[in-house]
């Protein structure tokens, strides 16, 4: 074999090893995304699931109270009874976003009671059903940020030929409704 055989062997070679090198670093990063995010939306179902089992404590203490606000306590309720964990994402965000929206209505009715303002069992519901919101508005944020660049890796060049190899597809985004953003208006009537 002559020297330039030899050389040209050595930078198939090279070549070969630096295409490998990259395509299982690419590979090896676009699995730890996928773990992180499957770890964020692990965090925000535990969360979700907390809030999930609180709810049924929350409406038993304040249903004898609020005769009149039926509805705001159907909406808690049918908002609880819609959550199914094994649901795909935009399915569960959407569930999360009614929960919240209905919760939302329900405290600021609870508000208006004096008689469920003073209730110790039902001020520690809700401030800890308003924690967990937190926690799940955090942890959104979160999982948001690792779909983000998951969803970026797998669109850049050359991991995008991994994906399309692999079928790795877009991750969707825990995105708030567009009810969500709006405060809600509950108006209180007496029969």
């Amino acid at each position: 074999m002559t020297p330039e055989g030899i050389v040209a062997i050595g930078a198939v070679a090279l070549l070969f090893g630096l295409v490998a090198f990259i395509g299982f670093s690419n590979f090896n990063a676009v699995i730890a995304l996928q773990q992180r995010a499957d770890k964020a939306w692990a965090n925000i179902d535990v969360a979700l699931k907390q809030r999930h089992d609180m709810l049924p404590n929350l409406v038993a203490a304040v249903r004898g109270v609020m005769a009149y606000e039926q509805d705001v306590l159907t909406a808690v309720t049918e908002a609880r009874a819609a959550y199914a964990p094994t649901d795909p994402v935009p399915a569960q965000a959407a569930v999360s976003d009614q929960t919240s929206a209905a919760l939302r209505s329900l405290f600021a009715v609870v508000e208006r009671y004096p008689d469920l303002k003073s209730g110790t069992n039902v001020l520690e519901l809700q401030g800890e059903i308003e924690r967990i919101e937190g926690v799940i508005a955090d942890r959104r944020e979160l999982y948001n940020d690792q779909v983000y660049r998951y969803n970026t890796k797998i669109r850049t060049i050359p991991t995008n030929l991994l994906a399309w190899i692999f079928t790795w597809t877009p991750r969707d985004f825990f995105k708030a409704e567009a009810a969500d953003t709006v405060k809600p208006d509950v108006e209180l009537t007496r029969a």
